[in-house]
């Protein structure tokens, strides 16, 4: 655990196996098998020849020799016929059979390219599809990091469904609230803008409109902060065991589904005054299907909100207030739009 989709040269990478998407023949095929054969060394073209020829959806492993990784595991992609020659479960195999090979090996973390993409012409959409449905399942019954390495969020083709949704939620929330922040707060104008006040009509002014103070009102009975720290309301950690146990699930379905790694979580649930990121505590308010008052309030047991001004936020609440709790389909999009990933 978890699932987690970088930006980065595969050869690079210091995890225990690279997936290789590899030349049916043990010759050096191109794009990614080129790259990962030139990082090892000829070394590793020995050993892929003493394999032999791999079928469509198959995998085979070697050592990784002068790469940063332990093991190169030889996966042969489908090539892209339309889409009516079983590309798809062809495709489903290669990721199933390296992860079982990973496992079979005692990987803790292995690194996959959208496989099939390059020459072989799969589409993008379809590859990631397949990618992330095959981890999502992998990761449901085992722990291990996978790392999904891209060249650049050009590689994710978003369903237009999705991407169109996301956009509009966008320019609803966030641009609309970054223009009347930056209209409001503009050199000359007042500090207010038309709609703010019934009938209110548009003017430059250097003045502040007069307003009224509210009378202080003082508390019934003073209170000293040694009696204000002993009331705390509950923190983080206690409201997510809670939450957690409202479920009746077990805690490694809430970690899993949240894309959490076990050892953070122990650590969360061993610290009551644990406090999180950010993004991890989404990732749980997604595990744990929370409507957006319940997302709040988990966020601000951290101290955090989601704010219009965000464009993370904004994303986050478009997926919450239409239902969506597919932490793994969220991350696709926050990464299409250059914004932290949750969970990890």
């Amino acid at each position: 655990m978890p699932f987690i989709i970088v930006r980065n040269d595969i050869t690079t990478m210091a995890v225990d196996a690279i997936v290789n998407s590899a030349n049916p023949l043990p010759e050096v095929g191109a794009g990614v098998d080129a790259g990962i054969h030139k990082k090892a060394g000829p070394e590793l073209l020995t050993a892929r020849r003493r394999i032999g020829e791999i079928a469509p959806g198959g995998a085979a492993i070697t050592p990784g020799f002068d790469l940063p990784a332990k093991y190169v595991i030889h996966v042969v992609g489908p090539v892209w016929r339309g889409g009516g020659s079983g590309e798809e479960e062809t495709l489903s195999l290669c990721f199933r059979r390296a992860l079982d090979l990973a496992f079979e090996s005692k990987c803790e973390s292995v690194v996959f390219p959208l496989i099939s993409t390059g020459n072989y012409g799969l589409p993008n959409s379809l590859a990631l599809r397949v990618a992330i449905r095959e981890f999502s399942d992998f990761l449901t019954g085992h722990d291990m990091t996978i790392y999904l390495a891209v060249f650049s969020k050009d590689a994710f083709e978003l369903s237009e469904k999705l991407m169109t949704g996301v956009r509009s939620y966008i320019d609803e929330k966030y641009i609309e609230t970054v223009t009347r922040s930056e209209y409001s707060a503009s050199p000359g104008r007042s500090r207010w803008i038309p709609g703010d006040i019934p009938g209110a009509v548009s003017m430059n002014a250097s003045f502040a409109l007069p307003q009224r103070r509210a009378p202080v009102k003082k508390s019934p009975r003073d209170q000293d902060l040694d009696t204000l720290l002993r009331h705390l309301d509950a923190g983080f950690t206690e409201t997510l065991l809670r939450l957690i146990d409202r479920t009746g699930k077990k805690d490694s379905e809430i970690y899993k589904k949240a894309n959490i790694d076990r050892k953070l979580f122990s650590k969360i649930r061993n610290n009551p005054s644990y406090r999180p990121s950010k993004p991890t505590a989404v990732a749980f308010a997604i595990a744990l299907e929370l409507d957006l008052r319940e997302t709040l309030d988990l966020l601000a047991k951290a101290g955090y909100t989601l704010s219009h001004s965000s464009k993370f936020d904004v994303i986050v609440e478009h997926f919450i207030v239409n239902g969506n709790y597919d932490v793994f389909e969220l991350n696709e999009v926050l990464f299409a739009f250059d914004e932290p990933l949750i969970g990890g």
